[in-house]
C-alpha cells in the first residue's frame, strides 16, 4: 500500500525574542502570571518588512537541505497560515517561487491553529492515491502583525515561527497512517479576527475600534481545546486498536501549557512522552506542530507511533497518526 511519509523536517524561528519581563513594560502583566497560566517564558518576533512567506521558504529550504532534493523536484506546496503575506496570490505561489519549485502547485490553507494537520491530510492522500510524489507541507505564522500588544489576554500567548515537512511516497508500514477531523462554525464567536476580511474590508472604523486583532474568549476556547482534542484523539487511538503504551510521543498543538496537560492525563500520556516548546516560542498557530517535529526530531526513530493532536479557532480540531520513516 503506498503512503506518504515524512521524509525530513525544516524549521525557522526568528531571531528576536520578546520575553515576559519585556511584556511587563507593555501592559499589566507579570512574568510569575503568565507562567504560572499559560506555560510560556518566552515567544519569538519577526520584524518589519518580513512576512510568513520569509519564514516559510527559510523552514522548507531546511527540509530540502536535510534530505538532499532540489526544489524542482516538488509537486506539491502547501501552505498552512492565517496571517498570508497578501490577500491573494497565495504565499504558497511566493514561497515556491523563493525557493524554485518550478514544477510545483500549491495554495494556502486557513484552518487556523488545526491548518498545518489538514494540510498534512491533504497532501498524504494525494500522495497516496499517486497524484504527487513529492510535497512540502508548511506551517508558517506571523502572529504579530495580528495581535494587539495592548490586550493582556492575548499578546502574552503568541509568536512568530514556522516550521515544514517533506513527504514522499512509501510502501513500508511507515509515514501517515490514519487521520479525523473536524470543525464546527459555532466556535467563531469565541476565537476570530473581525476585521479584514470582505465583510468587513479595512476602513477608518475598523482600525480606529481595532478589529484587525485576534479576539479570544479564553474561557470557553480552553474548555472546548481540552475536550476536543482528546476525545478526537482518543476515538482516532480506539479506531486503530493503539493504546498509550503504543505511542513513543503525543504531538500537540501548543496553545497553553495547562491546556497540553489536561489532554495528555485524560489520554494517559505521561508529560515525557509529550513534545512541548510553548515555553521558548509561545504559540505559533500553524507551526506549532511542525516546530515540536523539528525539535524532537533527534530524539525520533524508524517506527516509532506519533498521535499529532490540534485544535483552532473556528472551531476546527484534529488528530492525525504518523509513524516515524526514518
Amino acid at each position: 500500500m503506498r503512503r506518504a511519509a515524512i521524509t525530513a523536517v525544516g524549521g525557522y524561528l526568528p531571531e528576536r525574542s520578546l520575553t515576559n519581563a519585556d511584556l511587563e513594560k507593555l501592559v499589566d502583566t507579570s512574568d510569575e502570571w503568565i507562567v504560572e497560566r499559560t506555560g510560556i517564558r518566552e515567544r519569538r518576533i519577526l520584524p518589519r518588512g518580513k512576512g510568513t512567506g520569509h519564514m516559510a521558504t527559510m523552514a522548507a529550504q531546511e527540509a530540502l537541505a536535510k534530505r538532499g532534493i532540489s526544489a524542482e523536484e516538488i509537486d506539491l506546496l502547501i501552505v498552512a497560515t492565517v496571517t498570508p503575506d497578501h490577500p491573494f496570490p497565495a504565499t504558497a505561489n511566493t514561497v515556491a517561487a523563493q525557493l524554485g519549485a518550478r514544477k510545483a502547485w500549491g495554495f494556502d490553507l486557513e484552518a487556523a491553529c488545526s491548518g498545518f494537520l489538514y494540510a498534512l491530510s491533504i497532501a498524504a492522500d494525494s500522495i497516496a492515491v499517486g497524484r504527487v510524489d513529492k510535497a512540502l507541507v508548511i506551517g508558517s505564522d506571523k502572529m504579530s502583525s495580528i495581535i494587539d500588544y495592548r490586550d493582556r489576554a492575548t499578546c502574552v500567548i503568541f509568536g512568530d515561527g514556522a516550521g515544514a515537512v517533506l513527504l514522499e511516497p512509501t510502501e513500508e508500514e511507515v509515514g501517515i497512517m490514519d487521520y479525523l477531523h473536524q470543525a464546527d462554525g459555532k466556535g467563531c464567536a469565541f476565537l476570530h479576527m473581525k476585521g479584514g476580511g470582505s465583510l468587513l474590508p479595512a476602513s477608518i472604523r475598523t482600525v480606529r475600534n481595532r478589529l484587525h486583532y485576534v479576539y479570544q474568549e479564553g474561557r470557553q476556547v480552553f474548555k472546548h481545546a481540552i475536550n476536543q482534542m482528546a476525545e478526537i484523539s482518543e476515538a482516532l487511538m480506539r479506531k486503530n486498536g493503539l493504546t498509550p503504551a503504543d505511542i513513543a510521543f503525543f504531538v500537540p498543538h501548543q496553545a497553553n501549557r495547562r491546556i497540553i496537560e489536561a489532554v495528555a492525563q485524560r489520554l494517559g500520556f505521561p508529560l515525557e512522552k509529550v513534545m512541548i516548546n510553548i515555553d521558548r516560542y509561545g504559540n505559533t498557530t500553524a507551526g506549532t506542530i511542525p516546530l515540536c517535529l523539528y525539535d524532537y526530531e533527534k530524539q525520533l526513530k524508524k517506527g516509532d507511533n506519533l498521535i499529532l493532536s490540534t485544535f483552532g479557532g473556528g472551531f476546527t480540531w484534529g488528530a492525525l497518526w504518523l509513524r516515524w520513516a526514518y
